[in-house]
């Protein structure tokens, strides 16, 4: 699914303006972390994917895919497999300052479902794709709103 530019107003704003209403939480992992340790703090966290990093560096993302793909299918050990063996690298990442348009396609065209936001080289947080999608729906639903309200108000004579 291509998002074609006709369709541009459906998503407004920034990577920042999204961040500010949903919060910044990152949550992270280490390289040489076992995928045992990662899974339960996703459980914990509930969440579906850690950013992996070592010290203020981002080196790659883990994700309950990349769990299934490359330990239960490849029939590894997740308390003997660090992190670093499965996770994705290098991560496609945004600005604060993309625009929440440019998010959704870039998650679409490589089938992503996490886009860490990095600001001078340090992680400020992370967007998933429902968070682009509740945005979308948030919008649409607003627009519906206003036209509602203009269509049933008092037209002047």
């Amino acid at each position: 699914m291509t998002i074609e530019p006709q369709h541009a107003a459906v998503l407004r704003g920034t990577v920042a303006d999204l961040l500010a209403q949903k919060g910044a939480a990152v949550h992270a992992i280490g390289a040489q972390d076992t995928v045992y340790e990662a899974i339960t703090r996703m459980t914990q966290q509930r969440v579906g994917a850690l950013l992996v990093m070592d010290g203020a560096q981002l080196v790659g993302i883990v994700s309950e895919r990349d769990y299934t793909r490359r330990v239960i299918l490849e029939g590894r050990a997740s308390k003997d497999t660090p992190v670093s063996t499965i996770m994705t690298a290098p991560v496609f990442s945004v600005s604060p300052a993309s625009s929440l348009l440019d998010c959704l396609q870039l998650a679409n065209r490589h089938s992503i479902r996490h886009l860490p936001v990095v600001q001078d080289g340090a992680v400020v947080g992370v967007l998933s794709i429902g968070d682009l999608v509740r945005a979308v729906v948030e919008q649409q639903a607003d627009a519906i709103a206003r036209m509602r309200s203009f269509i049933g108000s008092d037209y002047p004579n």
